[in-house]
Formats: structure tokens, sequence, C-alpha cells
């Protein structure tokens, strides 16, 4: 089980009140937990659904593997609060001591950029991953300075826009125990500790269910866990991550894991769709899954795990399902983004008595 972070209201990074990474961390430790907490409570309670909130399980300080930087003029950091200045970081309590070293050499390597770029950082199995998003063109010479600038640094691949410069090694990630090539700017948990939380969750949730359908499934974060058990239908839109979640899920004792391109806020799974499924696993991005909800509500799928990263959207969807006969069982807040605005959650819904 992730532990419970400690944080003190003693320790403040120097760019506090400035970087608008973090807003909230000069908060003592439990009003920041019941911040956190109320921040879902009052999402459900404006949306008119009563549940139980549990307390918050919060990631350890320098636990985050991925971020999105801007850097410019040899600065490099995120954006100033409310502003797209950047704060230089020279100091965070967020990222890995990995990443936060990484982005230390990358300041000054990159004076070759003309102009103001994204630097998508992803602290793999194998190595860092680099992903630049920049208005510039791609040219011989960029790839060359892009090749030069990154050695030693322990990057294995580096993508600038959709171009691929250089790839010494796949980065790769490990979800339930299997191994996963991740493609370049794929969506990824941000911390291996919040993962770890929901996967347990949503594996309890699931039970014993024998044929499970993931949707909004990834590169596979609870496919190839379920899979361990359950064979399991996986529906995304994003055509690498699901190239990646096919070739992960070769991987020897696994469960049979399909697959299915479709975007489900136009065409979601219908209830004809839905029922021969134990299980369905929802992961949605932070608009949530509106219209699969009013799908489901009318589905009679006994048990759904839902992860959301947004608790407005996910209270939506929640009132949906239970006017349409679900039970919403106790939400579990999960704090990965440690002292901003940000809250993650995963919770059960039920048909049946009980």
């Amino acid at each position: 089980m992730p532990r419970v972070s400690a944080i003190s209201p003693n320790k403040v990074c120097r760019h506090f009140g400035d970087c608008g990474g973090c807003s909230l961390q000069d908060l003592p430790p439990a009003d920041y937990r019941a911040g956190k907490r109320a921040m879902v409570q009052a999402a459900l309670m404006k949306a008119g659904v009563s549940a139980e909130v549990l307390d918050v399980v919060s990631v350890p300080p320098h636990s985050r593997r991925r971020a999105v930087l801007e850097i410019s003029c040899g600065e490099i950091g995120f954006h100033a609060v409310k502003s797209h200045e950047i704060v230089d970081m020279r100091e965070c309590l967020v990222l890995t001591r990995g990443l936060f070293a990484l982005v230390q050499q990358l300041r000054s390597r990159f004076g070759f950029l003309k102009a103001p770029a994204d630097f998508h950082v992803t602290e793999t199995l194998t190595g860092f991953d680099l992903g630049i998003r920049s208005p510039q063109k791609l040219n011989p010479q960029i790839s060359a300075d892009l090749a030069g600038a990154v050695a030693g640094l322990g990057i294995v691949r580096v993508t600038f826009n959709n171009a691929l410069v250089m790839e010494s090694a796949a980065p790769q990630v490990e979800e339930g125990g299997v191994r996963v090539h991740l493609p370049p700017y794929a969506f990824l948990q941000s911390t291996v500790e919040g993962e770890a939380a929901l996967q347990e969750r949503v594996l309890k949730i699931v039970g014993k269910a024998k044929l499970v359908a993931d949707l909004f499934s990834g590169v596979g974060t609870f496919a190839l866990p379920l899979a361990a058990k359950a064979k399991v239908h996986a529906v995304e839109q994003d055509t690498p991550a699901l190239a990646a979640l096919s070739e992960a899920a070769k991987s020897p004792g696994l469960k049979p894991i399909t697959t299915e391109r479709r975007d489900l806020f136009k065409l979601p799974l219908t209830p004809a769709e839905l029922k021969d499924y134990d299980a369905v696993v929802l992961d949605p991005p932070r608009a949530g899954a509106e219209a699969q909800a009013r799908q489901l509500a009318k589905s009679r799928v006994p048990a759904i795990a839902y992860v959301s990263c947004d608790a407005p959207s996910f209270a939506r969807d929640a009132s949906i399902l239970v006017q349409g006969g679900y039970r919403l069982q106790p939400v579990t807040p999960i704090d990965q983004f440690l002292w901003s605005s940000h809250i993650e959650l995963v919770a059960a819904f039920v048909r049946g008595k009980g």
C-alpha cells in the first residue's frame, strides 16, 4: 500500500508563491488533507449525490515521474501562478529526484531552440523519455543539435513534435508485472505509488469477474493487471496506446485481452454491447464519461469501477448512474498531485441488494 506522506508545513519550496505547480504547500498536513477530501464532498453535494468520502491517500514527496515543463532563454520550469512566465526550477519537492536532476541538466543545453518549447519528460524503467512540442520545424541541423544536447543524460528517446529523433532503447513502464513500451506523449499515471493505489482498489471492485470491459484503457494501466484473472476487452481512441497494449498483452500468463479503437464520447458502448460483462472499468479524461454513463445506467452490468481525475465530472456521472439504479460505494480520494488543487479518486458502483 502506498504510504500517506508526511507533509511538513515547515518545508516549503523556495518557489512557493511564484510557481503555479504548488498552491497549497503552506497548509498544515491535517488541514491540507481535509481540504482535498472536502473538494470531493463538495462536488458530490452539488450534484445531489450522497456518498461517504474516505480519508485521502497521498503519495510521498519526490514521486512524480512525469511533467510538462517549458524551456526558453536558458530557463526551464512550470509556469508562474496565473501567468505564462517560466519559474526557473531550482528546487522541486514534487518531481522524483532523478527527474529533477535531469531538469537541471536540460537548462543549458538547448540554446539552439529559437522559440519557447514544451518538454514532456517522463522517468521510465529504461531511462528518460523526452517529447518536445515546438513551433519550429524539425530539420537536419536541429536533429543533430538534439542528439548532442541529450548525450550522456540517460535519455533513451527524443521526439520532436511527432517525429522520432533518436531512440537508444524503448521507454518502458510496468503494469501488473507486465512491461509496456510507452508511446511518445502517452498518458501515464503521474506516480508509481498513486497508480498502485488505484490498481489495488480497481482490482478489489472487479473481484472475481470473468469478463471485464476496460473503457478509456490507455496503455493498459488496469487491463494488464486485470488480465491476470479475467478476460478483458480494452477500448481506447488513441491508436499508439492501443498498439502498445496489444503488444504487451502477448506476455505469458495473461488471460486474453482484446482491443477496440473507439471514441467513447461519440460512440459509447450500448446496453446490448455491455450485457455479457461482469464488470466495467471507467478511467476517462478530465471531461468525464457522460455519454458512457448514460448507457451504463441503462445496462445490467453488476459492478463499475470508476477512476476519475476531476471531482465535478465524476459527480455528474455518478448522479446519472445512481438515477439508473446503481449504488455508489465509499469514494477514495487519491492525491497524486501534491500541494495542487487537483484530486483523483476511485469508487465502485454496484447493482443488486446490499
